[in-house]
């Protein structure tokens, strides 16, 4: 098949968290006939997402691109992530669209997300089609949620052309859309909409030279770097020279080793490639995020990828505990800053700076480091980690800090719960209303600082229902840190082996977190206190050997099931004090300074 640019459809997939991109993705990929009748992707779901995190947190963390053809079209495919921590893959993939699906739950309408994702869009002046998503819900409120988008637009719509867009209902799940409510067997209309509402790239397809914004990296073991972006200009060329420019300067030369283009979750080389299509190019290894390649004499650079600067802030080093090296295989300072800087070409939402030992790696939000940590983890890499700091800005010698837009939504009998949690972390209310289904929607003002650690008292205390969401929003004059209110910790004084007899002593003190028969060293934190100062125990106490027996005191000891913290909760425990200590097979929170006659010197300075 002969492509010019006519023919090329560049769309990507913007939502909410759980509103269904990746799910619809799915639908397009197989009533596209991408995959043959008897290949495994036909009986997958969230095909597109391939990291385990992604399956395991049920949600989209970095974008993918694919291909599906259709009616002599290729539709070239973004599945962008929906949640405002992974806003740098959302700025850097938009870059290559010419316009947006955007897809709204039926029930829960626009969400704070859905507001972030189709901003950056509106600013991109990309085209957007409105598909209403899961209509099938009995809660379904498909009038309101329409008016909802059209109050949507009307805020954030930079042009009054975008305030013209078609609207298709839908059943991602079962692979179904209509244009009306009675919709078809099949996904026809969207592909017909994307063909028709979706502009050609605006792009110079006679042009004697090219141009290519780097919008994404790979790599494999064998051909090493991909470089992933949209060709604005000419065409590209296997073995063909290229220049790599940075900020408007040419820094290197080299050579397109391979060319290709994508067909459903697979590439395929190709010999060449015009203006409008989206390719990855290898040979070409020093290029990074941001730059372009071009041709010709006197190559030209594109518009960089502009992103929000990073709000939170964490510190990771290498693990400096008592039982440093036994879990984990890359353990030393220079492998965790090689393993950073690697992680830097792809998740270009981050900032490294030496701290120490170790570095201070700044990002979009707590998920954003979380998954960062829980990442290297995996990898065999043994750290610690401090309690997430917010990212200030200095303006005019003022220092400024960020602030967020929080939206709760919890059933009315929690409302009192959430409006105290709330008002501890001086939140400013905004709006109060009730859905239609039931619950309460809270919108609030609150600074990023006070943002730490409140999903899980929320949760606690609404009893896990409660459903919160935020994106940034602005700046304000810093009013001092907000500082987290916690009860002491139960701190072990003792190196050994935890019992079940020191435990079942303890646990009248507070609440554990870790069970019988696990290693302990003094310093390392091992519950939560009942009061508010700091407790140093002992749970590596043996029972007693006597010749005196009673049946009380022989009787089985039975212990309150211990506390497991997740990777997100123990972030959100720590104070100043404390780090955690991350290993491939542990989670073990302690105190910066592990000997408790300096810890407590150490108190009474600060």
């Amino acid at each position: 098949m002969t492509l010019n640019k006519d023919k090329i459809r560049n769309v990507a997939i913007i939502a909410h968290v759980d509103h269904g991109k990746t799910t619809l993705v799915d639908g397009l990929l197989k009533q596209s006939h991408t995959f043959r009748d008897n290949q495994a992707e036909m009986s997958q779901t969230l095909i597109m997402d391939s990291m385990d995190q992604e399956h395991e947190r049920g949600i989209t963390i970095t974008a993918k691109q694919t291909c599906v053809y259709y009616d002599g079209y290729k539709i070239n495919i973004i599945d962008t992530p929906g949640h405002a921590d992974f806003s740098g893959e959302v700025e850097r993939t938009l870059n290559m669209a010419d316009g947006v699906l955007l897809i709204v739950d039926a029930q829960e309408g626009p969400m704070p997300q859905t507001k972030f994702v189709l901003q950056k869009a509106l600013e991109l002046n990309l085209r957007p089609v409105v598909i209403i998503n899961k209509i099938d819900k009995p809660a379904a409120r498909i009038e309101e949620v329409k008016s909802e988008i059209e109050s949507l637009f009307l805020e954030l719509a930079t042009d009054e052309s975008q305030l013209f867009y078609p609207i298709y209902y839908a059943i991602a799940r079962e692979g179904r859309a209509g244009k009306t409510t009675e919709l078809d067997d099949d996904l026809h209309v969207i592909f017909e909409s994307i063909i028709n509402d979706i502009p050609a790239p605006d792009v110079e397809s006679d042009s004697e030279d090219a141009q290519l914004l780097v919008a994404a990296l790979a790599g494999d073991s064998y051909l090493g770097k991909y470089c992933i972006g949209k060709i604005f200009k000419g065409k590209l060329k296997k073995g063909q020279s290229v220049s790599i420019l940075q900020a408007g300067d040419v820094v290197k030369h080299g050579k397109i080793d391979r060319l290709y283009s994508y067909r459903g979750l697979s590439k395929e080389e190709v010999s060449e490639a015009i203006a409008g299509d989206i390719v990855a190019i290898t040979g070409v290894a020093e290029a990074s995020i941001g730059d372009t390649i071009a041709t010709g004499d006197n190559p030209e650079a594109l518009p960089g990828i502009e992103l929000e600067a990073p709000t939170l802030s964490i510190y990771i080093g290498p693990n400096t505990s008592p039982l440093k090296g036994r879990e984990g295989e890359f353990t030393t300072s220079r492998q965790i800053a090689e393993r950073l800087e690697r992680e830097l070409e792809t998740n270009i939402a981050l900032k490294i700076q030496p701290d120490g030992l170790g570095y201070k790696v700044s990002g979009r939000g707590e998920l954003h480091l979380s998954v960062l940590i829980e990442t290297m983890r995996r990898e065999g890499y043994e750290l610690e980690a401090g309690r997430p700091e917010v990212v200030c800005r200095e303006i005019d010698g003022k220092k400024y800090e960020p602030m967020e837009e929080l939206t709760i939504e919890v059933d009315p009998e929690f409302t009192g719960a959430v409006s105290q949690e709330l008002g501890l972390r001086r939140a400013e209310l905004k709006s109060q209303e009730n859905t239609t289904t039931g619950t309460v929607r809270f919108v609030y003002e609150i600074s990023t600082a006070a943002l730490i650690g409140l999903r899980n008292n929320l949760l606690t205390a609404t009893k896990g229902t409660a459903i919160m969401s935020s994106i940034p929003s602005g700046y304000r004059l810093a009013e001092g840190h907000y500082k987290p209110e916690r009860n002491g910790a139960l701190v072990s004084f003792e190196d050994g082996v935890s019992t079940a007899y020191a435990l079942d002593n303890a646990q009248a003190r507070g609440v554990l977190f870790i069970p019988p028969g696990v290693p302990v060293y003094h310093g390392m934190i091992v519950g939560l206190s009942n009061k508010k100062a700091d407790l140093d125990i002992n749970i590596c106490r043996e029972k007693q050997l006597t010749n005196m027996r009673t049946h009380a005191s022989d009787g089985a000891i039975q212990l309150t099931p211990y506390t497991q913290l997740s990777l997100e909760q123990c972030l959100d425990f720590l104070l100043e004090d404390e780090l955690l200590e991350v290993t491939p097979k542990s989670l073990r929170l302690r105190k910066r300074q592990l000997d408790p006659i300096k810890r407590k010197r150490e108190n009474r300075v600060n």
